[in-house]
Parts: C-alpha cells; structure tokens; sequence
C-alpha cells in the first residue's frame, strides 16, 4: 500500500509504437487519491494510446503502478479487479437489457454467487441477487441516473443519462482509479451540469479519476492538475492556471502565443 500522500496511479517512461510511428514516447505522470487529473491534446497528441498503454490494451514500454504496486505486467482482464477501471469514448452497453440489469451484470465480480452455489443453495444465489439490485439501482441514482429510468433498456433514455451510464458501468461494484475519454462527448446545458456534480462528487470520495476531454470549459473547471500530451509527448503538467498561461501549450495546442 502507497503512503498517504503518495500517488495512487503512477506511469512512467510509457512508450508506444505502431510499426514506425512513435505514438507514445517516454511519458510520465501521476494521480493522487481524491484528485482530477485532465489530459489534454490536440488530435493524434497520443491520449487515447496513454490510456491503452496504462490499461495494457497495447504492446508498450514503461512502467504502471497501482496503489505502490507494479501492475506493468498484470493483463488488462485483471486490472480492473485491481480498481483501475476505464471509461471509452463511445457509450458502452447491452442494449437488449434494461439499465438496471446492465449494472447487475457488471457487479458479478462482488455478487456472483457460482455454478455450484446456484445449484446447491439456491437461496444464497436469489439473496445476493436482491442485494445486487438494490446496491445497483443506488449506484445509478448516485451516478445521476433517476429510477423512473431503470426498467427501460438504455436505447430509450436521453443521451446525457446515456452518458452517465456508461460511466456507472465502467465503475460497477468499485473503483479506486476511474479513466473517463471524453465523458462529455455531445453533452451540454443540464447534461453538462450533471457530469460536472458526479466527477466533482467522486473525487470528494476519495477516487482518483483521469479524466481526456476535448472541452476545455469542462477540464479547466473541474481538474485539479491537467497534463498536456503533443506528438506523442509531455509537453505540459501544471494546475489549470498554469496550462492556460503556458506558452508552449498556447503554441502547439491552442495556435497561438501568449
């Protein structure tokens, strides 16, 4: 276990190559528990490859730590029973369920029972499945998800609960590290509101969330600390202040000079 102030999730000299383009090369940072780290770049910067690089998605070099463990080898199947937990771009879930049985099926890992326990001790099995759904239709209201959307399957509700879905699914039954690429994709006006509450809420809790967004209004809002990604490498790590006034950011990721 990592020292109270000492990060939670660390990554360094991460490295990834696609046959000759480098694109990710030597990048390090860090998350501390109950904090917000933005990583922002223009397109092609290389923030999606960081993220399949931390998550072992992809072949890479370098080193992931986790909780002050080394995880660099840990597959990426197994890191998410670990707490590193990740979010993509487009929504991700099963549309032929309803919203609250896609929570119950990503919280197997804490309520499933097993085969022989099923048929053994079917009690046991029907218990820990009403546990389930409780627990689970609370982390949807907690995600920003009402209850009068819990039986309809996710095609159905508004795309901003759409959104916060996907996020309470990569979550499931916990998380100490969340990775979220760009949450607010298409949102705006209360949508926007809302995801803002949860990141907000989530890091009052003591998780570490890593947070990609292209919008700008959102990351200088609500992160802590923001890492600026170009070409592949770190250009930039500073609070949100400091990367609004610096120079080489304002030159290769906004277009302009200071």
């Amino acid at each position: 276990m990592t020292a109270p102030n000492a990060p939670l999730l660390s990554v360094e000299g991460l490295g990834v190559t696609y046959g000759a383009l480098v694109a990710l090369d030597a990048v390090s940072w860090h998350v501390n528990r109950g904090e917000i780290l933005g990583i922002i770049g223009p397109n092609g910067a290389g923030k999606s490859s960081c993220y399949d690089a931390v998550t072992h998605m992809t072949v890479r070099r370098g080193r992931v730590a986790l909780d002050g463990d080394d995880v660099t080898a840990i597959p990426a199947s197994q890191l998410a029973a670990r707490g590193l937990k990740r979010a993509f771009q487009q929504n991700a879930f099963f549309h032929d369920i309803t919203v609250a049985e896609n929570m119950l099926t990503v919280m197997q890992d804490r309520f499933g029972t097993g085969l022989l326990a099923t048929a053994l001790m079917p009690w046991r099995e029907a218990a820990a499945r009403r546990e389930a759904c409780e627990v689970g239709r609370a982390v949807l209201v907690r995600f920003g998800i009402p209850e009068e959307l819990h039986d309809l399957r996710p095609g159905n509700i508004p795309y901003g609960s759409q959104r916060l879905l996907s996020i309470a699914l990569a979550y499931g039954s916990g998380a100490r590290v969340l990775m979220l690429d760009e949450p607010a994709a298409g949102l705006g006006g209360a949508d926007m509101v809302k995801l803002v509450a949860l990141l907000r809420a989530l890091r009052d809790e003591g998780l570490a969330l890593v947070v990609i967004e292209h919008h700008m209004d959102l990351i200088m809002g609500v992160a802590d600390r923001i890492v600026v990604l170009d070409q592949g490498r770190l250009l930039a790590t500073g609070t949100p202040r400091e990367i609004q006034t610096d120079r080489r950011v304002l030159e290769a990721y906004l277009g302009r000079t200071a």
